[in-house]
């Protein structure tokens, strides 16, 4: 995670990438974006379907080869009754025991998320990106050029959201920049530098398509 140096770097690269641009750039840095709850209950689900399926049919290959092979009599029958009302119990009884010690083995945090989906990582991070995209505009309301830096810290994503007017000028390979310069910065000592030359890379592309519009009146003389 950041120290509070780091963030202040990140206030102090925001601030300088802004000056001289009508455009607003906005940088998340959020930690896991959500708790997969989902994600246990899959895996325990999954390994209650799969693996007791595989352990009773191993358990009753003798029963049926002896039922191809013929010759049963009904003592045989009986006892064959029995093993298949005996091997339902267990099996629902591994099913339940199997979901559950899955389910909690999973719930722990550094598995979690090794077994969490890529996929589903990239979605929720995309989600939680447009909310803070969203919030953002609720408070600069008359801002057609904000540019949103999300970071997602645990899942070390970043996902960068553009108001319509800044896309149209700049595309998406200018985004392509940014979002690199973050995931090469988190493999470095020093990721909060990766971070500033994505916010530098954002305040040049505000710069060059939507400059300052501040008019300096200081000594401009007014007639009576």
């Amino acid at each position: 995670m950041l120290t509070p140096e780091d963030h202040r770097r990140i206030t102090a690269a925001v601030a300088a990438a802004e000056e001289g641009s009508s455009g607003d750039i906005f940088c998340v840095l959020a930690g896991e974006v959500s708790s997969y709850r989902e994600v246990p209950i899959a895996w325990g689900a999954a390994a209650a379907l799969l693996i007791p399926p595989a352990i009773v049919a191993l358990a009753f290959r003798p029963l049926t080869d002896t039922l191809i092979g013929g010759g049963w009599t009904a003592a045989q029958a009986g006892a064959a009754h029995g093993e298949v009302g005996m091997a339902l119990t267990v099996y629902a009884i591994l099913q339940i025991g199997l979901f559950g010690v899955v389910a909690l083995f999973t719930a722990l945090a550094p598995v979690r998320r090794l077994v969490t989906p890529r996929f589903l990582k990239r979605h929720r991070v995309k989600k939680a990106a447009y909310h803070h995209f969203v919030a953002a505009h609720s408070h600069v309301r008359d801002s057609e050029t904000g540019v949103l830096i999300f970071v997602a810290l645990v899942e070390r994503q970043v996902e960068v959201l553009a108001d319509a007017a800044i896309h149209a000028k700049v595309g998406d390979a200018v985004w392509v920049q940014v979002a690199n310069a973050v995931q090469a910065g988190m493999k470095e000592p020093d990721p909060t530098a990766g971070i500033e030359a994505a916010i530098a890379i954002c305040g040049e592309a505000l710069k060059a398509h939507f400059p300052s519009t501040l008019i300096r009146l200081a000594d401009t003389p007014i007639d009576d």
